[in-house]
């Protein structure tokens, strides 16, 4: 059973008491954007095996959005955080890299910086 820490109320909560609501950190373009644009938005999907990150609401709970970090082979999680931050938190990406050597967030060569 995945259990993720609801970093608003500082609850432990399993996923029954979660709403899973896809990938974070998605690129939102305004009015004007092209079809392209918001065809990518809605249907381009990483969808990786390995470290992803997911948009999660605790919705017994406090009701707020955040971010996890996770990995969907092994369901291992590296951590939570607020959804208003727009990267992962460097600690949370050393402690992936530190666990998956080599492992880059959206091309950048050294994620922790």
């Amino acid at each position: 059973m995945l259990i993720l820490h609801c970093p608003y109320c500082g609850v432990m909560a399993d996923e029954t008491e979660l709403h899973g609501g896809g990938e974070a950190h998605l690129t939102r373009h305004g009015p004007g954007s092209s079809d392209e644009d918001f065809h990518d938005y809605l249907f381009a999907k990483e969808n990786p095996r390995g470290v992803h990150f997911e948009r999660w609401r605790h919705v017994q709970g406090c009701g707020k959005w955040f971010h996890a970090a996770r990995d969907t082979a092994t369901l291992e999680v590296f951590g939570t955080y607020p959804a208003q931050t727009t990267e992962p938190p460097k600690a949370i990406r050393k402690a992936i890299t530190a666990k998956r050597p080599g492992w880059t967030w959206r091309g950048f060569s050294d994620p922790a910086k």
